[in-house]
Order: structure tokens, then sequence, then C-alpha cells
């Protein structure tokens, strides 16, 4: 178990802060044949799928309609699971755990909050080299829509 010893300041007390995994979103926005990505602001810097932070007392499908319109202004309905992504160093800023949904939206993305950009990419025409794990997300999907 992973945990740091911090001092209480008021009394002196040693006490165990234990570090967690912090749940976070992604979210494949179909729309047409496509789907967007947004070109990131922060670092990492790149291109990926939209999504963030799961805020506290939060669902997880709340938190993705909400980062899919916070990042590219589209509302999207018709969630489906992809699953759920934890290897510890998906994310070089900390360990997080992802879970992926699929939805559909539509319009014209329009970037916001964290994202540069917003961009409709054509599932035949996908940016190289993903930030993340969004590459093996973006395979995983692709592989579970030939299979339907």
């Amino acid at each position: 178990m992973a945990f740091n010893i911090l001092t209480c300041p008021s009394c002196g007390i040693a006490v165990k802060a234990y570090r967690n995994p912090v749940p976070t979103v992604d979210i494949i926005i179909e729309i047409n044949n496509g789907i967007v990505l947004i070109e990131r602001k922060n670092d990492p810097i790149g291109w990926a799928l939209p999504g963030g932070f799961v805020d506290y007392g939060e669902k997880l499908e709340d938190a993705a309609v909400r980062e899919a319109f916070e990042e590219t202004s589209i509302n999207v309905t018709d969630l489906k699971l992809l699953g759920c992504y934890s290897d510890p160093d998906r994310d070089k800023r900390q360990h997080t755990i992802s879970t992926v949904y699929i939805a559909k939206g539509s319009g014209m993305p329009m970037a916001g909050d964290d994202a540069a950009k917003a961009v409709l990419f054509p599932l035949d025409n996908l940016p190289q080299m993903l930030c993340f794990d969004h590459d093996q997300i973006i395979h995983d999907y692709l592989t579970k829509k030939i299979q339907l």
C-alpha cells in the first residue's frame, strides 16, 4: 500500500496519508463517421479524447457528459461503457483510473476549458501519437466497432 507519513501540525503525531488512484473519464464522441479529439492546452500537450477528473459526489456518466460539453461544446447522448483503463503509468502526472464511454454527438465541436482545439476526425484519418493511453483506447473502440 502506498502512503506517506505526515506529522499532525497540532499534536505532532505521525499519521499515514494514503495515496489512491484518481478517477477520471474519457469520452469517444461519435459524429457521422468520425470522432472528436481535442488538442490539449496543458501538459501533456497533444491530441487526446475529451475527458477529465470526476468531481466529488459526481456520477461517472455525469462527469463524461460534463467534460464532453466543457471541452467540445457538444451535448452527448446514448452513453455506452467501453471500458476502464488503470495502468499506473497511463498518466505521467499521477495514477489515474479512467472509465471510458462512447456517445453520440451532433454539430461542430468548439474548443473550451482545457482544449486549445476540438476537431472532428474521420476514423480513417486520426492523428498519430495521442496523449496518455488514448491510442490503445481508440484501438479497442475500433476493434469493438468492427465486431458489432
